[in-house]
């Protein structure tokens, strides 16, 4: 029996110390909430002002037998589309900014990894959560009295309530990957690493969209795209989201921060 103990002891006290650690990581990067909350929600509100100024525009443009079809083209409506970017940039904050400090404290570059993918999980689940609300209550009033769709646009809507908390999820966890790839790579290789990093990304973006043309691929591509639905094609992501995460690591273990 004294074996034993003596020999659990250290894991379970060693246990809480590492969640400590990664629960500071967590609270040290959302320590300034005016950057991960405040700004970007007050920003989406005044672009939601701007289309529902826009909306206002149109329906008092039109006449009642073309106003439906007028408010039903604002479905495709990219104004949302402004807060994955914005996450983008938060996610390279977060290595860049944050990561010299964590080490400080006794965080190690583990700890700061999992803190960081911690903390983008529970950013992308409360944004979720806040995007699927303001998708029922655009519904719920009609497009907020005028017909317009933000939150409900054909990239968001896609069904019930899983389907659209799953969508906003996970296209926001594939910005704050990319995010943290691109300034784990920053912290590795300093601006060379980020510039070539990119400079290979583009290839592959113009070797695929040139390997479609050749091969006149381009109606199965849309055909795949209409098949897959948002949740489908959105399901994909996941992809590109844990190879990014995997790239940021392997960068990280390495990496060593510099004013």
């Amino acid at each position: 029996m004294t074996a034993i103990t003596d020999t659990a002891a250290p894991t379970l006290s060693a246990a809480p110390a590492s969640a400590r650690r990664i629960w500071r990581v967590v609270r040290l990067i959302v320590a300034n909430k005016a950057t991960t909350i405040w700004v970007p929600a007050m920003i989406m509100g005044f672009i939601w002002l701007v289309n529902w100024l826009i909306w206002w525009i149109i329906w008092g443009a039109t006449g009642p037998a073309d106003r439906a079809d007028a408010m039903d083209g604002t479905q495709w409506s990219g104004g949302a589309f402004y807060i994955f970017v914005y996450m983008l940039v938060v996610g390279i904050q977060a290595i860049t900014l944050t990561f010299p400090f964590a080490l400080g404290y006794s965080a190690t570059r583990r700890d700061f990894a999992l803190g960081a993918g911690l903390t983008f999980v529970l950013l992308s689940a409360g944004y979720a959560v806040a995007f699927t609300l303001l998708s029922y209550v655009e519904e719920w009033t009609n497009g907020w009295g005028l017909g317009g769709h933000m939150f409900t646009s054909v990239y968001f809507a896609d069904g019930g309530v899983l389907s659209r908390l799953f969508i906003v999820f996970v296209a926001m966890l594939f910005f704050f990957a990319i995010g943290a790839a691109a300034g784990t790579l920053y912290m590795r290789w300093r601006m060379y690493g980020v510039l070539v990093a990119g400079a290979v990304l583009a290839l592959l973006i113009v070797g695929s969209v040139a390997l479609i043309t050749f091969t006149q691929n381009w109606p199965a591509v849309g055909e795949w795209f209409v098949t897959m639905g948002s949740v489908g094609v959105v399901a994909w992501l996941l992809v590109p989201t844990a190879l990014a995460a995997l790239i940021g690591y392997a960068a990280l273990s390495r990496a060593t921060p510099k004013s």
